[in-house]
């Protein structure tokens, strides 16, 4: 029984379902699964029945992006069919700028201004005694071998105690140091190049004004801090013609109204401070007892005696205590020891 004619038909049937015609054939991109449909829109059949007009035209380009899936070559795989999806033809725009291109070194930029094409150089190289290829550099390199052979040629006017192997060992050490040195310079050229090309300048844009504006960044921080060096702190120091004023630091105020928690905070951690200052260490420091502490107990003491002293604090102290506020009570003349008369409690006087 030959049913080709009942597949033919068949085939055609379904080719005639897939196929949508529009006047300008939207652009189809397997690779991102998208479909772009340039086709103007009909205002009429948009404005009366919207949504049908949207399902319609969504249908019709899902079918088309689904008709170019089945297109594709599939291959078969434990888990079924599937097919690869082609190299998309959108070209999206890039998420981040391009990368810039690394500063020449010294060398690079010397040969690109000579003409100078060079190779790099493989990390082995062949030796003729061994026949065999050997590391040019590092453990058994071939920089080595002048140093690692056993027969030295020595000049004739070299002295006694004339070491080749060691000659050699100290100049390769010498080369490593000077191409170690150029390699910092370079990344160091690299990096002001990099400033400069990237920076913000305020004075200049050629070449050299990134350098140009941070020596002069530099010369104005050495000058602010010539100009308060003096034994004044610059208070007395002549102004020069066209001098700015300094400017001082800033003081930071905390905020007027301020919630209910953070005050409530900052009231506990003060007297958490208070608390441990009272209680405090027994080890006192020679510049004032105040250091890292909310209350500088030494000033206070100044301040309550007068500058007295602790002792005559204590004395005062006492004296208030026993004799009332004012200090009243029996009073003993003591002698004419300067031509003034000094009068002491009796209790404190010693007979």
């Amino acid at each position: 029984m030959d049913v080709s004619d009942i597949l033919a038909s068949q085939a055609s049937k379904n080719k005639s379902i897939l196929v949508v015609e529009k006047d300008i054939p939207p652009d189809v991109d397997a690779g991102f699964l998208t479909v772009t449909d340039l086709n103007v829109i009909d205002k009429e059949s948009y404005d009366h029945e919207r949504e049908t007009y949207l399902q319609s035209t969504a249908r019709d380009s899902v079918q088309l992006l689904l008709s170019s899936l089945f297109s594709l070559p599939t291959l078969s795989s434990p888990e079924g069919p599937f097919a690869q999806l082609p190299t998309p033809t959108t070209q999206l725009p890039r998420a981040k700028p391009l990368p810039k291109p690394k500063p020449l070194t010294k060398w690079e930029r010397f040969a690109r201004a000579k003409g100078i094409h060079s190779q790099k150089r493989d990390k082995k190289v062949w030796d003729e005694e061994r026949q065999a290829w050997v590391p040019r550099w590092g453990w058994k390199g071939k920089n080595k071998e002048e140093e690692a052979q056993w027969l030295h040629e020595v000049p004739a006017n070299a002295d006694a105690d004339y070491d080749p192997a060691k000659d050699a060992r100290v100049a390769r050490k010498a080369r490593a140091k000077q191409n170690e040195r150029q390699h910092l310079q370079n990344l160091a050229r690299g990096a002001r190049h990099q400033l400069t090309a990237t920076a913000n300048y305020v004075v200049g844009t050629g070449v050299g004004a990134g350098m140009q504006t941070e020596r002069k960044k530099e010369i104005d921080r050495t000058l602010a801090t010539t100009r308060v060096s003096t034994a004044s702190m610059g208070k007395f120091n002549r102004a020069l013609e066209g001098e700015k004023k300094l400017r001082g630091v800033k003081r930071k105020f905390d905020p007027i109204e301020r919630s209910v928690e953070t005050e409530k905070s900052a009231s506990l951690a003060l007297i958490k401070k208070l608390g441990n200052d009272v209680r405090g260490s027994s080890k006192f420091k020679k510049d004032g007892d105040g250091d890292g502490k909310v209350l500088n107990v030494r000033k206070a003491v100044r301040f309550a005696s007068g500058g007295r002293g602790a002792v005559s604090l204590a004395l005062k102290t006492t004296t208030a205590t026993q004799y009332g506020s004012d200090g009243k009570g029996k009073r003993k003349m003591q002698g004419k020891g300067n031509g003034r008369l000094r009068w002491l409690p009796t209790e404190l006087y010693t007979h």
